[in-house]
């Protein structure tokens, strides 16, 4: 009997499966298809994006296991990612977060035994969290005499890794691919993606999926309640001189989406999968009949479970709303 084996835990980072998703939008004349990022083993895309960036730094010496210690900024998804290696490899850990990190994130981290500090203040100026937790990202390395800061917001290797994942997207279908819808954030996903269709010359339309309130892409930033995904200011990783279509996405929108997703296709995503989602749904009437298209979902849906997930969450932000996705839970049942 053959059997699939890896060496460590790592060793399942990437890989992960393409699914076609044949009731998502059924009125829509493409083939869809989802690359489920959620199936890395901290559960998400942020997985690659650690691996890479902490590979490098143990390759190159400056990271040294039982010696030197990580401090990284993270709303949860690449925290989680860096504490699981850096406990795999002996790794001390300190991760700064800000008040909106949700409990469960937390206890993930604890878990990995990474140490947590919390920004409970957001920057007066600007209202925004992520300037006080790059502020003290400094501090700390100030600190720590054998600190390494990855830093996901500008290191090459955060979009280096996305070249793995859109190889694996390129040999798993089977013929060409025409759309990539990408969620945004630190961009990394996104530029790793279009470096790679650059490189290749493939003649892909890599489309940007933005959450409305986010200022990436020159809006002015403004409260979002959806984590990870959009930004209070333009990424370092972004290159400003290359352009995208850029579909904004709401919370709610990225809420029905995820709960589309789930009674279409009983796919449990994060936000930005939603997001994600719902962008497919307003590009649609430019996706001509028989192109094919691939949704990248970043993460899974336990973490959400306390906001996204719960129907008294949902109607506390956005009043009642279910009406959006019930109907798509019942036309599901009709597949078979």
């Amino acid at each position: 009997m053959t059997r699939n084996t890896v060496q460590g835990i790592l060793g399942c980072i990437g890989g992960t499966p393409l699914v076609e998703l044949d009731g998502l939008l059924r009125d829509v004349p493409a083939r869809v298809f989802a690359k489920l990022e959620l199936a890395n083993p901290g559960g998400s895309i942020k997985d690659r994006t650690a691996l890479n960036m902490l590979l490098h730094g143990i390759h190159s010496g400056e990271l040294v296991p039982h010696r030197s210690v990580v401090i990284e900024s993270s709303s949860g998804n690449l925290a989680v990612g860096i504490a699981q290696i850096c406990r795999y490899f002996g790794l001390r850990f300190i991760c700064v977060v800000d008040a909106k990190t949700t409990q469960q994130n937390l206890a993930i981290l604890r878990a990995f035994q990474a140490e947590i500090e919390l920004i409970e203040e957001p920057d007066p100026a600007t209202g925004e969290f992520l300037p006080i937790r790059l502020q003290r990202v400094r501090e700390l390395m100030a600190r720590e005499p054998h600190g390494y800061w990855p830093n996901q917001y500008a290191n090459p290797r955060n979009p280096q890794a996305h070249h793995r994942t859109m190889q694996e997207i390129v040999d798993a279908l089977p013929g060409d691919l025409d759309f990539i819808f990408c969620a945004t954030s630190t961009c990394g996903t996104l530029t790793g993606v279009t470096e790679y269709v650059r490189e290749h010359r493939m003649g892909t339309t890599v489309i940007a999926v933005d959450a409305v309130g986010s200022a990436i892409f020159g809006d002015e930033s403004r409260r979002r309640l959806i984590p990870g995904h959009g930004a209070s200011a333009p990424p370092p990783l972004l290159d400003p001189a290359s352009t995208w279509p850029v579909v904004h996405v709401s919370d709610l929108d990225a809420v029905v989406g995820c709960r589309r997703l789930m009674a279409r296709e009983a796919i449990l995503a994060g936000g930005s999968s939603g997001a994600v989602v719902s962008a497919l749904e307003r590009y649609r009437d430019q996706i001509p009949a028989g192109a094919t298209c691939v949704l990248v979902f970043p993460d899974r849906g336990e973490r959400y479970l306390n906001t996204i997930y719960s129907d008294t969450w949902v109607r506390q932000n956005f009043g009642e709303v279910s009406h959006l996705w019930k109907e798509s839970g019942i036309a599901a049942a009709g597949r078979l």
